[in-house]
């Protein structure tokens, strides 16, 4: 994902295509390999509801065809998804509000506009113009980790935890930007199925409402434990967000992994 600087912050870009498939045949020889993957759109195109996985040595199938709870919960996590932020709606700042005092419990707000939320890490006094990359679920993924995670929550928001750049990362933009790079990586909103990740995480989705909620404080824990690893600063946020989609992607199709707790990953929130 593409971040645009200005004015010392960084900004979701819708900038990469997902991932793509790749293409093989279900073959003796496809059988014999321990890593092979088995699709590509084209068993999409045929009407086709499955398609085969290699995993822990034999082939399993992802269904394409969704469960009516799968439709629902699909559709309700699109909706969310396709909702901008609007200061304007009573709903949206009520929401802002929560995220401050759920952010900071003994500190009172002056205003929805207000220098103090720079502190958080948005680029100016109103952070409504931060929402436009990724709408408003950015804004309920924030206050979802600030309520269901506090403690991690407030680590990272305070960068407590190794050595720290002298130019940090914007917490609080750089959590939009994660919920910009999970949409992409998720490619919930395309009409066909193009990525194995996807398939994985609808099976989650039927499993957990709040999976994408989840794996967006798993995604939070993983950019930050990767930009200390690298001993990162600012300029190179957005390799850091690269590595952490990758890493997320791999998690997402480990044999093991059949909800968002089970993600190696997870294990960084408790």
């Amino acid at each position: 994902m593409g971040v645009e600087r200005n004015h010392g912050g960084c900004m979701a870009v819708r900038s990469l295509p997902p991932p793509s498939i790749p293409k093989c045949s279900h073959s003796a020889s496809a059988a014999n390999a321990d890593d092979q993957t088995c699709g590509s759109p084209r068993w999409i195109e045929k009407g086709l509801s499955c398609v085969c996985m290699k995993r822990k040595g034999t082939y399993e199938r992802i269904c394409i065809n969704l469960t009516p709870l799968q439709e629902e919960r699909l559709q309700r996590l699109k909706h969310r998804m396709n909702v901008y932020f609007d200061a304007s709606r009573r709903e949206h700042q009520e929401a802002l509000r929560a995220l401050w005092y759920a952010t900071y419990p003994n500190k009172e707000l002056s205003g929805l506009i207000s220098d103090q939320w720079k502190e958080m890490g948005w680029q100016g006094r109103d952070p409504s113009t931060d929402f436009r990359g990724a709408g408003f679920i950015s804004l309920e993924n924030l206050l979802f980790f600030a309520k269901t995670f506090s403690n991690s929550f407030q680590r990272l928001l305070n960068k407590q935890c190794g050595k720290r750049a002298t130019w940090e990362y914007p917490f609080a933009v750089a959590g939009v930007n994660i919920t910009f790079m999970i949409m992409q990586m998720l490619d919930l909103q395309s009409t066909k199925a193009r990525t194995f990740v996807r398939a994985v995480f609808i099976q989650m989705l039927s499993e957990d409402e709040w999976a994408f909620d989840l794996l967006y404080c798993v995604a939070f824990m993983v950019m930050d434990k990767q930009w200390l690893e690298r001993n990162a600063s600012y300029m190179e946020f957005n390799e850091v967000l690269k590595s952490t989609r990758a890493q997320l992607e791999r998690e997402l199709l480990m044999d093991d992994v059949m909800r968002i707790e089970d993600m190696p990953s997870y294990s960084l929130l408790l």
